[in-house]
């Protein structure tokens, strides 16, 4: 059995990486897989209904999926198609997720109008009877600093922020409160050539068809109102469908087809694929769908390829994947501590080795779908921060076997990856760089290589924390794992120090080029000079003496609460240039993990006599 364990425990998390990636099956007879894969412009960058779908699931209520009040799971894509052509349905979806009680009780809701376990999911149809007092609290709330908003005011400019993209979202295709638009569209080539005769007689003074007539005229009110609030751009242009700024919404192309007096091919294409959907016709919606997919697939193929790939890789959801294994990886590897060590050690090795090879395929589809390098927001950073310290922690358990490394492999892993997950709640995570951002070249070398500082230094942090823990708390730090703990902690601190300060001084050259300054002490800046200085800290309190193992330790945990503040400290000041990854909803995680931080430095000063696993021999 002990023979058999590690390759065992690899095949089933084989077998589970596998099945995710399988292609995804249509839940109906709806090819609703094809549908999610056609492109919009949204945002400045060109993606699929699928890719839509789910974040804007994700920025209204935290997840991926919808439950129906009759409790059948939908889709994100057939959300989506619910929100686009059938919004009396979709409205009765609870989609909401409003926590705060003063929001509640401003829209008089109560637990008994809420859906899930929490009961904390709405439907549009009980929210939008308290819209007119949401909007007036929100214009209110916009009045206050963003700083000192109370957290009612928050939740309230938050909701109105989710209510104003789910109706966007719903006016994309479809104007308000109009059931004929969409048989209006289906002859529209028919009709609208004798409406426009209409106006130009009317205009000549003759006796003019005023049936005719007025569909023109509520086409173009309808036009002017897609236009301006519509929004998904689906058009692609006729001429240069690849150029983003060529897209354009359901209303421009209305507007440009009563010029012309023709319907464009791709929104008579959404017109009829509504009128499929909400007659609840699957062989006319799948033909539609198929067709029109074909001729994309002969004007735009490198962008249908993106398109589809980037659908399978939402699908997959590799992070996910990884980040269960790092949990298994994890627990394999403690156990390992207690029996089989060597039989359990090699199989956390390999489950680690195994997630991290899933997490570099995932960051490698992002960097060609973004056509960037692997950092370019919090989002990614995150991704890369935990890649390193888990291709570090692979070094570190290839040289000692020892399971250390399996276990902070683990351990960083899982809450680097968690970390990502909840930074994607704010929206699209490959999202357009801003203009003085938008340098591969700098992208490529300061912010991968202080990044790298980031993740050594988080990973020394990490590997003290194991120190302290096993001492106060277990019998297992002997001698040896206390020695080897602390080279591996010297080590990676070098490691750091070495990325954090060549990564600070490219920042600077870049910030020289971009700014016109190398140093202005912007937060970051300082951010990222602290990290260097601290780093260069413990090296010399090392060297000089003034600490032995458990200073050490304890410097280390300390560089975590550094590296915290550098990270995600200074965006929560909204100031200086580098604030563009504000995320003030994050401050009371960072005290948080910075209290616990404390917490286990005064653990680890403990007098020596309290460390229950220390012999009369300990190396501290």
């Amino acid at each position: 059995m002990k023979r058999f364990l590690p390759l065992s425990i690899l095949i089933l998390a084989v077998l589970a990486i596998v099945a995710t990636l399988l292609p995804p099956r249509n839940p109906a007879e709806y090819d609703l897989v094809a549908f999610s894969r056609l492109p919009t412009l949204v945002n400045g960058r060109i993606k699929p209904l699928d890719t839509v779908a789910r974040t804007s699931l994700l920025m209204l209520q935290g997840r991926q999926r919808v439950t129906a009040p009759n409790g059948r799971t939908i889709t994100p894509t057939e959300w989506l198609l619910d929100v686009l052509y059938r919004p009396e349905v979709a409205n009765a979806y609870p989609t909401f997720e409003i926590d705060n009680p003063d929001v509640l009780a401003l829209l008089n809701l109560t637990a008994e109008d809420g859906f899930g376990v929490g009961k904390n999911r709405f439907t549009f149809d009980k929210v939008q009877k308290g819209l007119p007092e949401l909007e007036r609290q929100s214009k209110l709330a916009d009045a206050v600093e963003s700083a000192v908003r109370t957290p009612f005011q928050k939740a309230v400019i938050q909701l109105r922020e989710s209510i104003v993209l789910y109706q966007s979202l719903q006016v994309s295709l479809l104007p308000p409160n109009d059931d004929h638009y969409l048989e209006q569209l289906a002859t529209f080539n028919a009709t609208v050539p004798a409406g426009l005769a209409a106006v130009a007689a009317q205009h000549s003074g003759k006796a003019p068809d005023m049936s005719a007539a007025k569909v023109i005229l509520g086409l173009s009110d309808t036009a002017a109102t897609l236009e301006s609030l519509g929004y998904l751009r689906v058009i692609p242009p006729q001429n240069r469908p690849t150029d983003p700024m060529g897209w354009g919404n359901a209303g421009a192309a209305l507007r440009q087809s009563l010029d012309h007096g023709k319907l464009d091919p791709a929104l008579a294409f959404y017109a009829q694929l509504g009128l499929a959907w909400r007659g609840y016709q699957p062989a006319t919606f799948n033909t539609l769908v198929h067709d029109y997919r074909a001729g994309l697939d002969r004007s735009i193929p490198s962008l249908m390829s993106k398109c589809d790939t980037e659908a399978r890789f939402n699908s997959a959801e590799p992070f996910y994947t990884s980040m269960m294994i790092y949990v298994v990886a994890f627990l394999v590897a403690v156990f390992s501590w207690l029996k089989w060590p060597d039989e359990l050690g090699r199989a956390a090795f390999r489950l680690v080795l195994l997630a991290w090879i899933l997490a570099t395929v995932g960051i490698g589809i992002r960097m060609w779908l973004e056509g960037r390098p692997p950092v370019t927001n919090l989002y990614s950073s995150a991704l890369f921060v935990g890649w390193v310290a888990v291709a570090l922690c692979l070094v570190l358990e290839r040289l000692y076997r020892n399971a250390i490394g399996s276990v902070t492999a683990g351990l960083v892993g899982f809450s680097t990856l968690l970390i990502a997950h909840h930074l994607a709640l704010g929206g699209d995570t490959l999202e357009m760089m801003r203009a003085v951002l938008d340098s591969n070249f700098w992208l490529a070398t300061h912010v991968v290589t202080v990044t790298v500082g980031y993740a050594a230094t988080f990973l020394a942090g990490f590997l003290a924390l194991l120190y302290v823990i096993r001492g106060v708390f277990t019998k297992s730090l002997d001698k040896a794992t206390a020695d080897s703990l602390a080279r591996m902690v010297y080590g990676i601190v070098c490691f750091a120090t070495l990325f954090s300060f060549i990564g600070t001084v490219l920042g600077g050259i870049w910030a020289d080029q971009s700014w016109g300054r190398f140093w202005g002490w912007d937060p970051k800046e300082n951010g990222a000079l602290i990290i260097v200085l601290w780093n260069a800290l413990i090296l010399h309190a090392r060297w000089g003496g003034l600490v032995k193992q458990r200073g050490l330790m304890n410097l280390a945990i300390f560089g975590n609460i550094v590296t915290s503040w550098s990270w995600f400290g200074v965006n929560m000041l909204g100031v200086g240039l580098h604030s563009y990854g504000f995320m003030d909803a994050a401050f009371w995680w960072l005290l948080a993990f910075v209290a616990s931080q404390v917490l286990l430095i005064l653990v680890g000063s403990v007098p020596l006599a309290k460390w229950r696993s220390f012999s009369s021999q300990s190396p501290a």
